[in-house]
């Protein structure tokens, strides 16, 4: 497809100059512009520019030259606050219930039925304490086998054998909870609270002084579980807590605004194959995606590609993961992309940088390059 293009644009290049005229840039640029594929590509980007008033500190010494470029000559959208789950669940057509149902969905791509119960995720993680507040560490940055999983999961439905509350690990990092009944409960997202202070996000609703207590139970008993002291033997953080979130009854999928999602995130890819849409790891470059895209799909298709390397360094602040990781991005990525849209390889890029006090949807369009009086600004700008 790529090479079809191009013999497709030398050949009209080729009937243009034949009387001895010379294409302008611009001219170049418009020709490509007519006759490339018409392939989106969106990338979801959690945390792309460092928030507040350290942003340019942040970024200082920082070259972005492709990234600053694309916001630059971009058309630019600022919308409210949202976590990458309640964006993907729009996405792709999923009604809030009390919460986001995340938690069905992923109990489906993890195989297992969700029939017509109501399921939270209930996510072991690692609390951490300090001077003055109890941090939530996310199971993103340690490892859990399923011996571990599955033996504090039957600790905890021994203990809570008669509350009708039981737990299920279908997955080593993902575990649920399964109800008889609809528990008037709004809860938080576990990728909006890492690095943070959890008393900040205990749920909320008519029974969440309920919850509240049996997330305070189970850190006792998960306190001085023989996994656990195994764990700290071998310096691994313990497990000595569970996050509920996400809950629900599985939701219709309807499809969404994208044919194709390349992620290497369990919550985005279970919404979107829910919704019956194809879905892939993320390729180390994109160049490796365009390849894949354009060779396994249709030239006129939306793709969506999730990145969460800046979300996980921004949540427990640390600025030289973020640093190291927007350089690669700006190598591996957005310089190829910019190069590719220049080529007329695809048609638009769309950047989805979600944040904690707003979003920013920044599109960027063949013809919006030809905008060269849009100069770079630092990415602070954009805090």
């Amino acid at each position: 497809m790529v090479t079809a293009y191009a013999s497709r644009i030398t050949n009209h290049e080729s009937r243009l100059t034949a009387h001895g005229s010379q294409l302008t840039d611009f001219q170049r640029v418009k020709l490509r512009a007519i006759l490339a594929p018409a392939m989106q590509c969106t990338l979801l980007i959690p945390h792309l520019v460092w928030p507040g008033v350290t942003a340019a500190a942040v970024t200082e010494g920082l070259a972005l030259p492709a990234l600053t470029k694309l916001l630059a000559r971009a058309r630019v959208e600022r919308t409210p606050p949202l976590t990458p789950e309640v964006w993907m669940c729009r996405a792709f057509n999923v009604e809030r219930q009390q919460d986001w149902p995340i938690a069905p969905l992923t109990l489906a791509f993890d195989g297992a039925e969700p029939g017509t119960d109501y399921w939270l995720r209930a996510d072991p993680v690692h609390l951490k304490v300090t001077r003055d507040r109890l941090a939530l560490v996310d199971n993103a940055l340690f490892g859990i086998n399923e011996d571990e999983a599955q033996s504090l999961v039957l600790t905890l439905n021994t203990h809570f054998a008669e509350s009708g509350i039981v737990f299920h690990a279908y997955h080593p990092k993902r575990w649920y909870v399964k109800l008889s009944s609809t528990p008037a409960l709004v809860t938080h997202s576990v990728s909006e609270v890492a690095g943070r202070d959890v008393q900040r996000y205990l749920p909320s609703g008519g029974d969440a002084l309920v919850w509240h207590t049996l997330f305070n139970e189970i850190q006792m008993l998960l306190h001085e579980h023989a996994t656990n002291e195994a764990r700290e033997a071998r310096g691994e953080p313990p497990l000595n807590s569970v996050w509920f979130w996400g809950g629900g009854m599985r939701p219709a999928a309807s499809g969404g605004h994208y044919e194709y999602l390349w992620s290497d995130n369990a919550n985005a890819t279970a919404i979107a194959a829910a919704a019956g849409t194809p879905t892939a790891a993320v390729p180390a470059k994109a160049d490796e995606w365009l390849a894949g895209a354009l060779h396994s799909r249709g030239a006129s298709d939306r793709h969506l590609i999730t990145m969460e390397d800046l979300a996980t360094a921004y949540a427990y602040q640390d600025i030289d993961a973020w640093r190291s990781r927007i350089a690669a991005l700006e190598l591996q990525w957005f310089a190829p992309l910019i190069r590719a849209l220049r080529e007329g390889q695809f048609s638009q890029i769309t950047l989805v940088a979600l944040g904690d006090t707003h979003c920013c949807d920044f599109v960027v369009g063949r013809a919006d390059l030809l905008k060269v009086w849009k100069r770079p600004a630092p990415l602070s700008t954009y805090a």
